[in-house]
């Protein structure tokens, strides 16, 4: 063959044919992998709940990339079966530790919708099939790296792990359970992102140190002994004015302990927070003024008599430490062992990460509780060779899905006076108005799109990531050059809501912002001549604050404006959030006032058939809503009126298929909620039946042989008897 013709790539190879250039192979994730790399034992065991893609979308990538780079050995242990510990045992004893991960989701919330339904698909997995991973992924994974091999330090983290570090209200078992630290038994939960603190840790146990000499790292959270505890009662009596109640009460915030070099905060118990839901709104409000890196102090939890510690969350990365992450040699591929697309990098595969954090400070939102609310971003220099190497896949079609991270336009924006920055415990730099410290230029964002889109072999520059309006309409600029260049048609924001109440508790602005960006949005369309191209606003149902009188203003502003959302977001109480805290407690947890919560499953599901008003199916249901809000008026042929008078066909052929369904045994109206076992009741779904061997809890056999004999002994007694 010539030289100067290239060879015809096939059309799919288990790898890019850049890897040997650009990228590395996968971590070994069986034992004939490990040893075919000439391994006889690994360093680190790193288990997750979600499929092994090694894009840096994915934590278990980026974290696996930055021990490879630190020199460690690791093996991905990816959607294990957790019924024994013969996975965890594959690999042989990991010389250092196992780390432990739900996945890129809270397990349960990947398990389970708003109605506490079981979810037909889960997106991090092939196939999308569901039951890869069992409920609470990370207590099950770590309990069985504890029998697998005794003795060997575990270390948790992950979305799951830092949103439930301290007591929390869990919403599927409508308790509030204590941290994960205690039920886990891990020796230590990293929360927040990982990369500083898994290489940290690596190093320290590989020198022959233990995971207590870890105890002194920002952003961990681990429990003390019995006696260990007690020292620190001690002396925290000693050295701060105390209430009666010992550890139970703390009247200043501020405590001369510390503990590791840090200033030690106490915290409601976990007793305390339980049984007293204004003391969990106060402790709720306790922590989240103590999440900025730069002022918080360490925060200390009772649970009895043993102690829960949570060290300052660890500071922000710099542009060349995020560089350095983002530069590994990724694949941006599921591991070659899988026969299905996994439907999660499907979406993300050629999108690139431009910048973590937010400052908006949503209360429904887990993105700063987990990211952190100080922006970190990388270099444009860094972004642009990760679109070269996109560019460069001979699968790649072009089209870049998306560059931004958990918004779009906060890229390179940060406090401008960093003294100020340092002593900050505002929750929201845009909230209840743009702070005016804070940077807001778009000019690096314009730049940086610019220069994607010219890049060889880029057609077009899409920009999925949300939009933060209030920020978007300080820069004329960045709204043209999103409506000209970087919208495929129809542009996705989030008002979230109507009512100037509702919007207030999530940190939101008015929906009047909503209706300037909208229109900015439309005339920079028109003049780039994209005259239909729209917007697609998205809006929550049953959000602390919203009542039926809330939501139906709301379905009236959506008539009145033409919108008519295809999809619902449905309120979940996510564990940490502000918002949990208001629906669970009732109350503002920084005014201590009484907020409205929908709590019945009813009361749910009109909510959200208000929002989708137009839809046949909904009918009846809208109906109640409205006669139980007293606004008989909406119901009619009037310009305002949600729905007709009388209920069209396909509402009533509806009505007739959910009452066969009913019938027989399969109303998709019935609502399974998850059972309580800690109330004495069996695990499962309340309603369901027997546990069968399916889905996310396996019924095992010595539980059917035990039901099985309670048959028997019933004298046979059972269905069809």
């Amino acid at each position: 063959m010539p030289a100067d013709v290239k060879p015809t790539p096939p059309k799919r190879l288990p790898l890019p044919v850049w890897t040997e250039r650009y990228a590395a192979p996968h971590a070994p994730t069986t034992a004939d992998e490990m040893r075919a790399r000439g391994w006889d034992a690994v360093d680190v065991v790193f288990v997750t709940g979600d499929a092994y893609v090694d894009h840096p979308s994915f934590a278990m990538a980026i974290l696996h990339r930055v021990l490879e780079k630190a020199g460690f050995r690791v093996a991905v242990l990816s959607q294990p079966g957790w019924k024994t510990c013969e996975a965890w045992r594959q690999f042989g004893r990991p010389r250092l530790f196992f780390a432990v991960s739900a996945g890129n989701m809270d397990s349960m919330i990947n398990h389970y919708t708003a109605g506490k339904k079981v979810r037909n698909d889960d997106a991090y997995s092939p196939g999308g099939r569901i039951g890869l991973r069992p409920d609470r992924a990370t207590l099950v994974y770590c309990q069985r790296a504890r029998e697998a091999f005794p003795g060997v330090p575990v270390v948790a983290g992950g979305v799951e792990a830092s949103l439930r570090r301290l007591a929390h209200y869990d919403y599927w078992s409508d308790t509030v359970k204590r941290s994960i630290v205690l039920d886990s038994k891990a020796d230590l939960v990293v929360y927040g992102m990982g990369e500083a603190n898994i290489t940290g840790i690596a190093k320290r146990l590989a020198a022959g140190r233990t995971v207590r000499d870890c105890r002194d790292l920002r952003g961990v959270t681990y429990a003390l002994g019995a006696k260990e505890s007690a020292e620190l009662l001690s002396r925290d009596a000693e050295s701060s004015e105390r209430s009666a109640g010992a550890h139970r009460a703390l009247r200043s915030e501020d405590s001369a302990s510390r503990l590791n070099g840090f200033a030690v905060q106490l915290l409601p118990s976990f007793e305390q927070v339980r049984d007293s839901k204004a003391t969990f709104a106060e402790a709720t409000r306790v922590i989240h003024t103590n999440t900025n890196p730069f002022n918080a102090a360490t925060l200390v939890q009772f649970h009895d008599r043993q102690a829960v510690v949570q060290t300052p969350p660890a500071l922000p990365l710099s542009q060349a430490e995020m560089d350095a992450v983002f530069d590994l040699p990724y694949t941006r591929r599921p591991h070659p062992s899988y026969t299905e697309p996994v439907p999660a990098h499907e979406m993300i595969k050629d999108s690139v990460t431009s910048m973590r954090g937010c400052f908006g400070g949503c209360t429904f939102c887990s993105i700063t509780a987990h990211q952190g609310r100080i922006i970190q971003s990388r270099s444009p220099e860094s972004i642009l060779k990760e679109v070269g190497k996109l560019a460069a896949d001979p699968e790649f079609k072009g089209v870049v899905s998306d560059i931004g991270g958990a918004t779009a336009n906060m890229y390179q924006m940060r406090c401008t006076r960093p003294e100020v920055e340092a002593k900050c415990k505002r929750l929201s730099c845009i909230h209840p108005t743009v702070c005016k410290l804070l940077g807001t230029d778009h000019g690096p964002t314009v730049e940086l799109l610019r220069k994607a889109r010219e890049v060889e072999g880029v057609r077009k520059v899409f920009v999925s990531s949300g939009i933060r309006m209030d920020l978007a309409q300080l820069s004329p600029e960045y709204v043209t050059e999103l409506a000209a260049h970087h919208t495929g048609g129809r542009l996705k924001v989030a008002p979230e809501h109507t009512s100037p109440e509702v919007l207030g508790l999530m940190k939101k602005p008015s929906i009047d912002n909503f209706g300037v960006f909208a229109e900015q949005f439309r005339e920079a369309s028109a003049a780039a001549g994209k005259p239909k191209q729209g917007i697609v606003p998205y809006f929550i149902a049953s959000h602390p604050g919203s009542d039926l009188a809330e939501m139906i203003d709301l379905a009236l502003y959506l008539k009145r404006n033409g919108y008519r959302p295809d999809q619902v977001q449905d309120f979940i109480p996510a564990p940490f959030d502000i918002a949990t805290a208001l629906w669970y407690t009732g109350l503002d947890v920084f005014t201590k006032k009484p907020v409205t919560v929908a709590r019945g499953m009813r009361d749910r599901k009109m909510q959200r058939a208000l929002m989708q008003f137009f839809k046949p199916d909904n009918w009846f249901t809208v109906r109640e809503a409205l006669i139980q809000a007293g606004r008989q008026d909406l119901i009619g042929s009037g310009c305002d009126c949600l729905i007709p008078a009388n209920p069209p066909k396909e509402a009533l052929e509806a009505r007739r298929r959910a009452a066969n369904r009913a019938v027989n045994g399969g109303d998709d109206d019935h609502y399974h909620t998850v059972a309580n076992p800690a109330r004495g009741e069996k695990p499962g779904e309340r309603g369901a039946g027997p546990v069968k061997p399916t889905g996310y809890r396996p019924g095992r056999k010595s539980q059917q042989r035990r039901q099985g004999k309670k048959r028997k002994g019933n004298g046979g007694s059972g269905p069809g008897q």
